[in-house]
């Protein structure tokens, strides 16, 4: 016991070092020095398991492609530049998410607003019947249900049809399908999970996620979004009362030019997966109506910068009238949770939309940590009555919409990669605002009177449920 206990002191001593070069915050930084010293039997692997903030292997990878493909992305850049647009009615939100991104915004894109599950998967199995060439499919969770089961049947059909047909999971949110993928497989689908566990370095981390929900027809159609495959995304897998009957969520459907960015987004998650360059069209083709212009902004651990986090700090600080935000998971850090204060201190209408019933217990008591700072900056936080709301979407002014997979946490923010839809179009932006107003509606909003009447322990709990924020 004796010899366990100093082997696990000389790793705590050494991941020391480790947790002084590479946390984020001195905060972070301390507090994992002091416990990984005090208690290393418990520290020690719980710091190697969740302390890291950089997918190491990821970032190699891209530095590879980045240098190896110069020559392609060149190519590709000189076939979109005819679509090259920037907002006439600019912000410096879509400046920074341009420069993030490394990409600018397309024009010549038709958008579509995709409320809840069946419009969206109507959408999406209907596009995929469609595919002449192929199909790219990116889902964090998959579940063989009813909903996962008629996906597995479209995919096959085009596939036996001559399609190619590529589908990444993610092995964390997605287990217990062997014999779904196997169908895939032998109808001639290629399939792999994310791997993100690949690499001597991250054998045994299981904080990174890939939470990127992509389906992409032949370069030329695309949907991206909150929705995962599974019949509770439908709200028919469970019955009322039960809360989550009543399942609400957003995706959206692009045409146009941009697609070949959410194209660009799978084929570099493709490639850490599997070694395999795809060989895709990267042909740009407008859409024929299309006067949208749009930006994918695909986040992760893997960035230069927290470019997640960056992208909705702008946005807060480049609303003028108003910041409308949706989320189920809104547990925001210091710096966004600043950048939401000085919003509406400046006198802009700063909404938030949460549910009432989270599925996540952590998360409903985090959010009452910080609740009434909110309250008194004059921030109106709506709690969603009717289901559970999971959609990731939010409206800066009447210029710009964002609709994605990441949520206002930690999480999005810093651990997993994540992929935000940017739209400038006027239509598009106000179907957004009218889909809000309807969802305030069946909410009830947050009051002071409401948060003083909690029970003394319901505080205690919600202050200790915070501390954990770094890896909900």
């Amino acid at each position: 016991m004796i010899t366990i206990l100093l082997i696990a002191h000389v790793l705590g001593f050494f991941s020391s070092f480790h947790a002084l070069m590479s946390t984020r915050t001195s905060q972070g930084s301390i507090a994992w020095i002091v416990s990984l010293n005090t208690f290393p039997l418990i520290t020690v692997p719980a710091y190697w398991v969740f302390g890291r903030n950089k997918f190491k292997g990821y970032v190699t990878l891209r530095q590879q492609m980045e240098s190896g493909f110069d020559e392609d992305v060149e190519m590709i850049r000189k076939k979109v530049a005819p679509y090259v647009q920037k907002p006439n009615r600019d912000t410096g939100s879509t400046q920074v998410a341009a420069r993030l991104a490394d990409l600018p915004y397309f024009g010549g894109n038709s958008v579509e607003l995709l409320i809840n599950g069946e419009v969206t998967f109507s959408s999406i199995l209907t596009g995929i019947d469609q595919a002449e060439k192929y199909v790219l499919v990116q889902f964090y969770i998959v579940r063989d249900d009813e909903l996962g089961r008629r996906l597995k049947k479209h995919l096959v059909s085009r596939a036996r049809a001559g399609v190619k047909v590529w589908f990444l999971y993610d092995e964390i949110g997605t287990r217990g399908i062997d014999s779904y993928l196997q169908d895939l497989r032998d109808a001639g689908v290629v399939v792999s999970s994310f791997h993100s566990t690949r690499g001597g370095g991250n054998r045994f981390q299981l904080n990174f996620r890939n939470h990127r929900k992509i389906v992409v027809v032949d370069g030329k159609a695309g949907w991206v979004g909150g929705l995962n495959v599974g019949d509770e995304y439908l709200g028919t897998r469970f019955n009322p009362p039960d809360w989550r009957a009543n399942w609400r969520d957003t995706h959206m459907k692009i045409v146009g030019p941009s697609v070949l960015q959410l194209q660009l987004s799978f084929a570099e998650d493709w490639h850490w997966a599997t070694g395999e360059e795809l060989s895709l069209t990267w042909e740009p083709v407008p859409a024929e109506s299309g006067k949208g212009a749009v930006l994918i902004l695909a986040t992760g651990p893997a960035d230069r910068l927290e470019s997640c986090s960056l992208m909705f700090q702008q946005a807060i600080h480049s609303a003028r009238e108003r910041i409308w935000i949706a989320s189920p998971y809104f547990v925001p850090d210091e710096a966004v949770m600043a950048s939401l204060h000085l919003a509406a201190l400046r006198g802009v209408d700063v909404k938030i939309i949460i549910p009432d019933a989270p599925d996540s217990k952590l998360v409903y008591y985090s959010s009452f940590a910080f609740m009434g700072e909110l309250l008194e900056s004059g921030i109106e936080v709506y709690r969603y009555e009717p289901g559970f709301l999971h959609e990731k979407v939010f409206l800066v002014d009447d210029r710009v919409a964002g609709v994605g997979t990441a949520n206002f946490d930690n999480r999005s923010f810093r651990l997993n990669f994540e992929v935000t839809a940017l739209v400038v179009d006027d239509i598009f932006v106000a179907e957004v605002e009218q889909m809000f107003r309807d969802d305030f509606a069946r909410s009830r909003l947050m009051t002071t009177e409401r948060l003083e009447n909690k029970p003394w322990w319901f505080n205690v709990l919600s202050r200790a449920s915070y501390l954990t924020a770094p890896i909900q």
